[in-house]
């Protein structure tokens, strides 16, 4: 029997990630599921007691530089490897220029791009002792574009995009193969502070779905969708600036 893959979710509480949670454990993975209070997540509480042998339970606030290195040591050891890290982690809050908050432009900073760095900086040499895995990071097709009152959350994540990009060669010589996901709109508590209308609004359960099979297909650099939403903001970004910028104010009420 073909020995089952472990993936480590950073940010498997709630939405896409608990939905990848389930779908990994149906589909013969052995999943750690970390986030800053998983241990007390009923949802996660049943997923434990139905798969008790396939899923292990690791609180991790991604926003504290305390005890990173110990955290990562310690998810290593729960199954003596991991072939898959997904960070998932996000924080979003919509900010006109009349509420900017700094605390919250710093909170998206951490949770959507610095809690990256300080994973991969303790993981690399896990993976390189291993010669392979897989490294795939949740970053959102509003990379594409800076859009109005979104900055906060886009700017990080456009910067996850880019470091991505520097990355990747290094990590393709390595046998660590990175992917990101750039994906529309979907459901969750975060987007639900959205007073707009969100075109092609995805599920939780269709976008883990989605993930998964880009995952488990042979490998591409990005994993985007939907594609309309996806080809809209690609044409922004290449648009002129006069052009773009006329067509993206337009959003503001």
């Amino acid at each position: 029997m073909k020995a089952k893959k472990i993936i480590w979710i950073i940010g498997g509480s709630s939405g896409i990630g608990l939905e990848l949670v389930k779908l990994c454990l149906a589909n013969n993975y052995k999943v750690i599921v970390s986030s800053r209070n998983c241990l007390d997540n009923p949802s996660l509480q049943n997923l434990k007691d139905e798969y008790s042998d396939d899923i292990s339970l690791l609180n991790f606030d991604v926003s504290s530089k305390k005890n990173i290195k110990d955290i990562v040591k310690k998810a290593w050891s729960i199954f003596n490897k991991i072939d898959i890290w997904f960070y998932n982690a996000g924080a979003y809050e919509v900010m006109d220029i009349n509420s900017w908050d700094i605390s919250k432009f710093e909170q998206m900073n951490e949770v959507n791009y610095l809690g990256v760095i300080r994973v991969m900086n303790e993981i690399l040499p896990y993976f390189k002792e291993q010669k392979s895995g897989q490294w795939i990071w949740n970053c959102s097709l509003s990379s594409y574009f800076g859009l109005p009152q979104g900055g906060g959350y886009s700017a990080p994540k456009a910067a996850l995009v880019n470091l991505a990009q520097s990355l990747q060669p290094e990590l393709d010589l390595l046998n660590i193969k990175l992917q990101i996901i750039n994906h529309g709109f979907v459901k969750t508590r975060l987007t639900d502070k959205n007073s707009f209308e969100m075109p092609q609004l995805m599920t939780p359960l269709f976008t883990a779905k989605k993930i998964l099979e880009g995952i488990e297909q042979s490998y591409t650099f990005e994993i985007r969708f939907p594609y309309f939403l996806s080809l809209i903001l690609k044409i922004l970004r290449f648009l002129p600036y006069k052009l773009s910028l006329k067509l993206t104010q337009k959003i503001l009420p």
